[in-house]
């Protein structure tokens, strides 16, 4: 079935009232009849014990993730950093390194350096080329992460040779899909990536009125050449034997959410449920009024720089044409200078915040916010400069906003 279809039916669980909409389960535990069904929730895993770890909520919103993003398992957690957390943490010991794309989310990098660094995880920044990668692996290397489109920066890599890459390493493809719009623009495990991450904030909530995380992942033999599922669990499993492909979402949903509690609300669940249905016709009409501003501002007087995927002459282009099924609702401008940028920001009618995704047009200035707490060198390196404007395309009316956006500038 196509996309649209999916996210209107997918994901539904039976109930026996016949409800067409999906039942928020707001408890903390489920009770079992007998000694016997208690001990054996504990030891499959199947059925549903303590919310923290599971309920049928979440995992409606993570059946429903499964068939859009084409997945095998699906783990639905609090938020995207959640997220991304978690499923590194299920691969990495002290001393493994993971290899980086430079100019990640700026809290990504944050992750990396304040959070894996403490644990002795090494992080090495390259440009997400498959040749660059391949020069900075290491027998020490567990994962390769990326983004899909880099953020603020826009470049694609080259999903599929990179995943080609890390098939004959031997290492995960961890990709950050948040601006593949669960799935509605990119779907990384298709081209051949081993695990997918995102925050759900984004698009699939499509209002900024939640928080939401998922991993996602595919059935490989690769998490054969991971100790940690090779050696005894605490129930006495070797997990790969026991759970085959199964053993790395398991590690994830253990670690993540019944260790580490990062759970999601069964509220937040159901919004995102809902949310997803109509995500691919939000992205495809932001994609649309995204191209339509990024034609008639480029070359404007008083922007220096526009990137966006959709122009034929932006780097990102022949990628997108490749990987993504539209161009995106994401575009930069680069005005020149903080001062430059400041002046547009006061004089553009629009919302001024650190979200993207939303039903409205989005505007930030990473320098000074998402990307501040990284040294200059690091925010030049990300793409960030003093004067860029990340724009997150909302549902307006395409000539509102270049109205908006032509008025503001004039003021540069």
């Amino acid at each position: 079935m196509e996309y649209e279809t999916l996210a209107v039916h997918a994901g539904f669980p039976e109930d026996p009232h016949g409800a067409l909409g999906l039942p928020i389960y707001a408890v903390a535990a489920y009770g079992f009849k007998t000694l016997e069904e208690g001990a054996e929730r504990f030891a499959t895993g199947e059925g549903y014990v303590y919310a923290r770890q599971k309920d049928p909520t979440a995992r409606a919103l993570e059946e429903r993730l499964k068939a859009l993003e084409g997945a095998d398992y699906a783990v639905a957690l609090a938020s995207g950093q959640a997220a991304t957390f978690a499923a590194l943490l299920a691969l990495l010991r002290q001393g493994d390194e993971v290899v980086a794309a430079r100019g990640l989310f700026g809290q990504t990098i944050g992750l990396f350096g304040q959070v894996l660094g403490l644990m002795g995880v090494r992080v090495r920044y390259v440009d997400p080329e498959p040749d660059r990668v391949r020069e900075a692996l290491s027998p020490s290397t567990r994962a390769i992460f990326v983004e899909t489109l880099a953020n603020p920066a826009l470049y694609i890599p080259d999903l599929e040779g990179l995943a080609s890459l890390a098939e004959e390493k031997g290492v995960a493809l961890i990709v950050d899909n948040t601006f593949g719009a669960a799935g509605a623009l990119c779907r990384p495990l298709r081209w051949g990536a081993h695990v997918v991450v995102q925050s759900l904030t984004k698009w699939a909530s499509g209002h900024g009125s939640v928080l939401g995380g998922a991993v996602l992942s595919r059935d490989t033999a690769l998490w054969a050449r991971y100790p940690q599922f090779l050696e005894k669990d605490p129930r006495g499993q070797v997990p790969w034997e026991a759970l085959g492909g199964r053993c790395y979402p398991e590690r994830v949903r253990t670690l993540g959410l019944s260790l580490l509690g990062m759970a999601l609300s069964p509220f937040h669940a159901y919004l995102l449920f809902q949310g997803l249905e109509t995500v691919a016709l939000r992205v495809a009409r932001m994609s649309e009024t995204a191209r339509f501003l990024a034609e008639r501002l480029q070359g404007h007087p008083k922007v220096k720089a526009l990137r966006y995927p959709g122009l034929e002459g932006d780097p990102a282009h022949g990628r997108a044409r490749k990987y993504l099924s539209a161009f995106g609702p994401m575009l930069t401008l680069d005005l020149g200078s903080q001062e430059a940028a400041s002046r547009f920001l006061r004089a553009i009618p629009l919302p001024k915040a650190a979200n993207l995704g939303d039903a409205r047009t989005l505007l930030v200035h990473p320098w000074t916010t998402t990307h501040s707490r990284l040294p200059e060198e690091g925010r030049l390196q990300a793409g960030v400069t003093p004067g860029l404007v990340r724009v997150s395309v909302g549902l307006e009316a395409p000539e509102d906003l270049l109205g908006m956006f032509r008025e503001a500038l004039e003021v540069v």
